[in-house]
């Protein structure tokens, strides 16, 4: 599968690319407002320094993207050269002016951050379940027009069930999608927040805790964890949360096994069965 936004925006929303055609104008910076529907959280400091001087030096080379409301305009694209540009004290940007409704506008700026594929793991969760309740998609076809895997666009999305002091922790980097993910499959809910913290305190990496995931679903007594574990176990139930981008846990006895793959709804079961199939 192609990396990036394999059909782009011109495959979920033809016709609202920037255009060579199209009127550049200058915007006085007092006209402009940020977009209401702006997806990214996070701005660095440090990279929009950066962004600033070389605007000082340079200009704004590519002009960011604006619609009309009232006597002022919002920003569609563009907010990081907009708050650079107001850093270099700037007076003007250029500036495209669209004709876009509010529903236009949010897609439009979800996908332009999609494309930087800079966005933290929540934002890009973020992004891609507003983009299926606006267009009213599946998954599997949001996949397929951004040319991601469906794995990884579920990954993202079963993030947004966890915790929001545990989805700020991702935001800011104390865990990794990994830890997200790993810490779904605690079967008692209200313990994701305490053992995430726990795993920030002790700087657990995700291997660690899956182990410590397993013995409190388990409800193992301490002196059993230490028994050696079944490394080939452990890899293939490593391999079958990646395929089918859930928990899964593999329960091997002595003379039987079992392997337990997690759902959180009618639509996820149904992505899972097809993999199945």
């Amino acid at each position: 599968m192609a990396k990036g936004l394999g059909k782009g925006i011109n495959a979920l929303f033809p016709g609202e690319t920037v255009s060579e055609s199209e009127k550049i104008t200058q915007i006085s910076i007092s006209q402009l407002r940020t977009n209401p529907y702006q997806p990214r959280k996070i701005f660095d400091e440090a990279a929009l320094q950066e962004l600033s001087e070389s605007i000082k030096e340079h200009g704004i080379l590519q002009p960011v993207v604006v619609r009309k409301v009232g006597t002022h305009f919002e920003l569609v694209v563009g907010e990081r050269r907009f708050r650079a540009a107001k850093l270099a004290k700037m007076k003007e940007v250029p500036a495209i002016v669209k004709d876009l409704n509010d529903q236009q506008m949010m897609e439009l700026a979800i996908l332009e951050n999609l494309q930087r594929e800079d966005l933290t793991p929540i934002e890009e969760a973020e992004a891609y379940q507003k983009l299926m309740e606006a267009l009213n998609l599946t998954q599997e076809q949001l996949a397929f027009r951004l040319g991601k895997s469906r794995p990884h666009i579920a990954n993202h999305v079963r993030l947004l069930a966890l915790p929001e002091p545990v989805r700020q922790m991702i935001s800011d980097k104390k865990l990794t999608m990994g830890h997200g993910r790993t810490l779904l499959g605690l079967r008692t809910k209200k313990l994701i927040s305490e053992t995430a913290e726990k795993v920030v305190k002790e700087s657990m990496n995700v291997r660690q805790l899956e182990n410590l995931v397993q013995r409190l679903n388990e409800d193992v007594p301490r002196e059993t964890v230490e028994k050696k574990k079944n490394l080939f176990i452990e890899e293939k139930q490593s391999e079958l949360r990646d395929r089918f981008g859930t928990n899964v846990q593999i329960k091997k006895s002595k003379n039987k096994g079992k392997i337990e793959i997690e759902f959180f709804s009618e639509e996820d079961l149904e992505r899972i069965l097809e993999l199945l199939n």
